[in-house]
């Protein structure tokens, strides 16, 4: 796989589209994921993964809200991912993701996940180089074995905002009522470390790829989304499910 440069991707959606005619599709593309997911539910021999990454304000609640919300939550668990407590810390560092991950006919959401280890510890240098190293072999080695012994299907997303982007809608928390209670004073100094979270991110990307990343231009929502609900519904589609039948007596 070819390096991933992300000042080399647009961050805004190409400008061929039409607006409305994407948000129309996503609704399509989320009512047609509420059947399938019934299906993998019904079927029960497939789970699914979805890893949301990206700095902050990107995104990633929305996409929760509007693409994964929209499913029947019978099948859907959405785990967020903070600092680590001091009982996790006690533990190998994927502890706290193992037992947060799909069982056969759900569909899991990680909003950060297990390479918040690899990142923000990593630009923040609280572990050093050779713990990075190793616990990136180990990322993968826990990807392969979620396909290979539970049959996941994983799905990593990375939400690729541009500053300017990302200082308004931080800006926004301080103004807008509504989403006042998002703020967080520590947003304003991590974001100060843009250029060193890029980089680990596409290390990320160059290290840990056997399970390819998808790179979604996120200025735009409308755009996200879509490419979310797409890439999900494609996956879902590709497994060929079908309703469980009556068994035979």
């Amino acid at each position: 796989m070819a390096k991933i440069k992300l000042s080399d991707i647009s961050t805004t959606a190409p400008k061929k589209l039409d607006k409305d005619v994407i948000k129309a599709n996503t609704r399509e593309l989320i009512a047609e994921l509420d059947e399938l997911q019934n299906l993998l539910y019904a079927q029960h021999q497939h789970s699914v993964l979805v890893v949301l990454q990206g700095m902050d304000a990107s995104g990633k609640d929305g996409v929760v809200r509007n693409v994964l919300g929209q499913m029947n939550p019978l099948g859907v668990r959405v785990q967020p991912f903070k600092a680590p407590t001091e009982e996790e810390m006690d533990h190998d560092f994927l502890w706290r993701i193992h037992r947060h991950v799909p069982g056969k006919g759900m569909i899991h959401v990680f909003n950060r996940s297990h390479y918040e280890d690899v990142l923000v510890q990593r630009v923040h240098k609280w572990v050093d180089e050779k713990t990075i190293q190793k616990r990136m072999h180990a990322i993968n080695d826990f990807e392969k074995l979620l396909t290979e012994h539970n049959n996941t299907h994983i799905l990593k997303f990375y939400l690729h905002i541009s500053p300017e982007t990302q200082a308004q809608r931080l800006q926004e928390r301080t103004e807008d009522p509504t989403k006042m209670w998002k703020y967080n004073a520590n947003d304003l100094e991590e974001a100060k470390l843009w250029k060193q979270y890029r980089k680990a991110y596409e290390d990320v990307f160059e290290q840990c790829n056997n399970i390819p990343w998808t790179i979604v231009p996120a200025d735009h929502n409308w755009y996200k989304e879509y490419v979310v609900a797409k890439t999900l519904k494609d996956t879902l589609k590709g497994l060929k499910m079908k309703y469980p039948a009556l068994k035979q007596k």
